[in-house]
């Protein structure tokens, strides 16, 4: 996929990407090569698979959630996707990327500042540390390839205001995870209110956007210490 075929593609769902926007991200993307020679950003460095599986993969949310001016937290962003790609294409959103790995903070700061974006700050710091003094704080939480949804639900959905959403993106076991994940919905008082399958248009690989909306106020005692949510999920 090349940037022109990236726009239409992306028309296909109603999102329009300007000039600047693509030169953002043509940016974008020459920043995490050039970076990703000396550190582990990404396994995917060519420039058509880094558009596709990327930038586009990222953006496939906006078929089914609307983005405007809402604060959105990102989190284990790690080189920045989907978090900073939304962020160019809605510059309104006020977005936070949550990412523990320090020399990834410092790319994404860097992409920050080369791509001049404002009302879009780096933070890092574990989730369950970020949460101390951020709960119930953002109108939309996102992650992608961050863990299994059983885990993925416990770290994310506490930071989610009451009738806010959590977006999650995930690839061919979509539907695996979710069943899995019964229990940890109904403890933290979410509902899976959208979903989207949808295949990447070159190499036909699965992908899945799952969107749940919180109801209530997440009980205090979520999300329990990393080592426990890995050991015990809910």
């Amino acid at each position: 996929m090349n940037f022109t075929s990236f726009k239409a593609e992306l028309e296909k769902i109603n999102v329009v990407v300007n000039e600047q926007q693509i030169a953002e991200l043509n940016k974008y993307m020459q920043l995490l090569k050039s970076w990703n020679k000396f550190m582990d950003l990404t396994a995917i460095c060519e420039d058509e698979a880094i558009i596709e599986k990327h930038f586009y993969d990222s953006l496939l949310s906006s078929k089914i959630v609307s983005y405007s001016d809402q604060s959105l937290l990102d989190v284990g962003t790690g080189a920045g996707f989907p978090g900073l790609v939304l962020k160019i294409v809605y510059p309104n959103l006020k977005v936070t990327l949550l990412e523990p790995t320090l020399k990834r903070c410092k790319f994404l700061d860097c992409v920050i500042e080369e791509l001049k974006l404002k009302d879009c700050k780096v933070i890092n710091m574990r989730a369950e540390d970020y949460i101390k003094d951020n709960r119930e704080k953002f109108d939309i939480v996102t992650a992608r390839a961050v863990s299994r949804l059983n885990v993925l639900l416990e770290l994310a959905v506490p930071f989610v205001k009451v009738n806010g959403l959590f977006v999650s993106l995930k690839g061919k076991n979509a539907l695996e995870e979710l069943k899995e994940s019964h229990n940890a919905v109904n403890i933290l008082a979410c509902e899976l209110i959208d979903s989207y399958k949808f295949k990447l248009p070159s190499e036909q690989e699965n992908r899945e956007v799952l969107v749940f909306k919180k109801n209530k106020l997440t009980d205090v005692k979520y999300p329990r210490n990393y080592g426990v949510i890995k050991k015990r999920p809910l």
